[in-house]
């Protein structure tokens, strides 16, 4: 595609502005400071960008010395979805363990202290939190990122998230609109579809978004997900009928709309990144969020000459971009004053512990023994979803290292799954870790083999606790943090 200006004129600095780009690499590479002095005006983090919060900090800063109102956001769920500890684990729970406490003010001060250390290291934006009710157990996305299956509960949570969070001076970004709890499809991979009626969504998936903009969210990511009830020709992200007609007029929202990552399947493989931007914009969004898997000069050319050249075409009216680019910069203003007029909270930085231990919900207790000695803890590994990722430890094992020297692990998946663990486990207690055991057949097959030859086998649940409780004693933590997996071996080691 031609490149139609230098990035000087108004109408080439907004499709800049409405971008919201990542990169690779923990230092701002050349082209994204060009960029920034061009009309760029936000910038999306992801693991791959973090080392640690000194890095971050510095970071930032380099973004700032740029463009000192940039947004620099990030997906920080806390939970299984981190950033900031992508390397080690949460430090906080996720949604789903604080829905299972279901204490509001214990979730606005999670949000908060989370909150506290993202605005710390430069951060002001979060693409947070999920206000998804999950209200299919086969989710392959969403499951303990959800606060739970109950509209009113999540409703109430997301409200606290998003005032705990905001009260630090980071921006919420509520997701997936209108609600990607009741999908069987990852979107990352390809076109989810809600078909329930449009009552049943009222009272369902929209209730948290409610409670979200009452609570004054300052941003909303729209989902990649089909809702014919809704509008039954495009999604979510593209439907002017949902953004413009149920977001903007029904539900009386007035800030930012953000899109999901533009680059997954569901828009990718079907309109193609640089039309789905275009819908996207003239739907209603205001935000194009790219860069978890694109993350190149390249692609932010690509999307800017695309909006250009739908402007110039008549496609795009420019009046919707230049209103587009006017709220990313609304929303760039109220971070910078929101920073200068909150002073910020002291540390709580056991808050997301106290939470985790609250989460756990235990089956055998009342007849089990700590342990005293080392055991062997089987990791029964699914595949990790794309929002989750790969690159985060998760179990128990660590932990119960920590408290019983000596104890050893090993991960285990598919059909042989249960033979393995026992054979590697020899004669030492077993500590069974599971993941959303009631989506995998295979592990339910396992833990049946173990628990015939070894029944006073530990089995811990760190997704959703969907199968029944089994095992000389059962843990589920609600979610796979760092801190969840400390509370459930602080359980086992009786410390």
């Amino acid at each position: 595609m031609t490149t139609f200006a230098s990035g000087t004129d108004t109408l080439t600095r907004d499709a800049l502005t409405v971008l919201q780009p990542g990169f690779t690499g923990t230092t701002a590479p050349d082209w994204l400071l060009r960029r920034l002095g061009e009309g760029l005006a936000s910038v999306g983090l992801f693991g791959r960008n973090i080392a640690s919060a000194e890095q971050l900090s510095a970071l930032t800063a380099q973004l700032r010395a740029e463009r000192d109102d940039v947004l620099v956001a990030i997906d920080e769920e806390g939970g299984d979805v981190t950033r900031l500890e992508v390397r080690t684990g949460s430090s906080f729970p996720g949604n789903n363990a604080l829905g299972a406490v279901d204490d509001v003010d214990l979730t606005r001060e999670v949000a908060a202290e989370l909150g506290r250390r993202l605005a710390a290291c430069g951060v002001n934006l979060n693409w947070a939190p999920s206000a998804d009710v999950n209200s299919n157990p086969a989710n392959p996305v969403i499951g303990v990122r959800s606060f739970g299956a109950e509209p009113a509960l999540v409703a109430r949570h997301t409200a606290a998230y998003v005032t705990g969070l905001q009260s630090a001076g980071v921006a919420a970004c509520t997701k997936h609109f209108p609600g990607h709890g009741d999908t069987a499809v990852d979107s990352h991979h390809a076109l989810p579809r809600i078909d329930v009626p449009a009552d049943v969504l009222s009272a369902r998936e929209l209730a948290p978004f409610h409670a979200a903009i009452t609570a004054g969210t300052r941003a909303v990511m729209s989902a990649h997900i089909l809702v014919p009830a809704l509008d039954p020709d495009r999604p979510a992200t593209l439907s002017h009928r949902i953004l413009t007609g149920l977001l903007r007029r029904e539900l009386g929202y007035d800030g930012l709309i953000v899109t999901d990552g533009m680059e997954m399947r569901a828009i990718a493989g079907t309109y193609g990144i640089e039309r789905g931007s275009v819908l996207a914009i003239a739907a209603g969004a205001d935000a194009i969020c790219v860069g978890g898997g694109l993350a190149d000069d390249e692609t932010v050319r690509r999307l800017r000459d695309a909006l250009v050249a739908a402007v110039r075409s008549g496609e795009l009216p420019e009046a919707r971009l230049a209103d587009a680019a006017d709220r990313v910069r609304s929303l760039a203003r109220w971070t910078t004053t929101a920073k200068a007029a909150r002073p910020q909270p002291a540390p709580d930085t056991e808050v997301g512990l106290r939470a985790a231990r609250r989460a756990l919900r235990l089956t055998g207790a009342d007849a089990f023994t700590p342990l005293t000695d080392p055991p062997y803890v089987a990791a029964l590994t699914p595949v990790a979803n794309i929002a989750v990722g790969d690159e985060t430890p998760w179990g128990v094992a660590a932990e119960l290292f920590r408290l019983l020297p000596g104890t050893e692990t090993g991960t285990f998946s598919g059909e042989d799954a249960g033979l393995a663990t026992l054979a590697a486990a020899g004669p030492r207690r077993i500590v069974a870790v599971v993941r959303d055991e009631h989506r995998h057949p295979w592990m339910a097959a396992a833990l049946d083999t173990v628990l015939r030859s070894r029944p006073d086998t530990i089995v811990i649940e760190m997704g959703l606790p969907q199968a029944p409780p089994r095992g000389a004693l059962h843990i589920a933590t609600h979610g796979a943090a760092r801190v969840c997996g400390r509370a459930a071996a602080e359980i086992i080691a009786g410390a």
